[in-house]
């Protein structure tokens, strides 16, 4: 790597953790764990405070490919969270979105058109959130719980819409950047190399390198003792709390 290219990631990676920073409070998995009351049970076939969990989600679908991916998934036996994206997308594709509830994966809002919604109105973010909410519910017979703001932007300001419309935030830990290369051997590097406990995958299957990079992310996750779980399996016995931030 040239020392430019490494002040350019390095540069990128100062942004995020900026906006980031900006935020009252961010919560991580196992901080929500902890917060979860002491006689609370975890009711999934996961216990994330003993297990090596890590959480695979996917952003802006459902797109044309997403059934390949849930074929790999199921023949996997993982489920994912799919933060999904309304304008062409959850109108277009609702068997997928019936497809992806009725196997077992967690299904999230990620936007009505994927705007920055620190620079909209209190209106134009509500008129982001709710046609998906709407939609969503409508497919599949439940609204979501979670929602991912599009590049990560969110501030206090969004918290209180965000509770308001119960919806928790869901941040993550690792991105392969997908929507940048076709390279799916890369994609595989960055997430096994940004790989953590606790730590929540970022891709889009949308993007053709991406759906190839998965089985092996998988199998070599699985080799090095991971299991895979959706958002709220990882934060169990706690719920997600609308309006909170949570990031590994």
């Amino acid at each position: 790597m040239t020392a430019a290219a490494a002040l350019l990631i390095a540069a990128a990676v100062t942004v995020s953790l900026t906006g980031w920073s900006t935020l009252s409070n961010v919560i991580s998995p196992a901080e929500a764990r902890a917060q979860a009351p002491k006689d609370v049970e975890v009711t999934g076939p996961v216990d994330c405070r003993k297990a090596k969990c890590i959480a695979l989600t996917f952003d802006g679908g459902p797109s044309a490919p997403t059934p390949k991916l849930l074929d790999v998934l199921k023949s996997e036996k993982v489920h994912a969270t799919f933060f999904l994206q309304g304008k062409k997308h959850t109108d277009t594709f609702p068997e997928t979105v019936r497809r992806m509830a009725r196997e077992g994966h967690e299904i999230a809002n990620h936007t009505w058109t994927h705007k920055n919604l620190k620079e909209l109105t209190d209106e134009e973010v509500r008129a982001q959130m709710l046609p998906v909410q709407r939609d969503i519910e409508k497919i599949t017979g439940h609204a979501p719980t979670l929602m991912r703001p599009p590049g990560g932007a969110t501030d206090d300001d969004l918290k209180k819409i965000m509770k308001d419309l119960g919806l928790a935030q869901i941040l993550w830990s690792v991105t392969a950047k997908d929507y940048e290369t076709t390279d799916t051997a890369l994609i595989e590097k960055r997430v096994l190399d940004g790989a953590e406990r606790d730590g929540i995958i970022l891709l889009h299957e949308r993007y053709a390198g991406t759906i190839p990079a998965v089985p092996d992310i998988i199998h070599r996750l699985r080799k090095r003792g991971y299991t895979f779980v959706t958002v709220p399996e990882l934060m169990a016995p706690a719920k997600p709390q609308p309006g909170e931030v949570y990031r590994p």
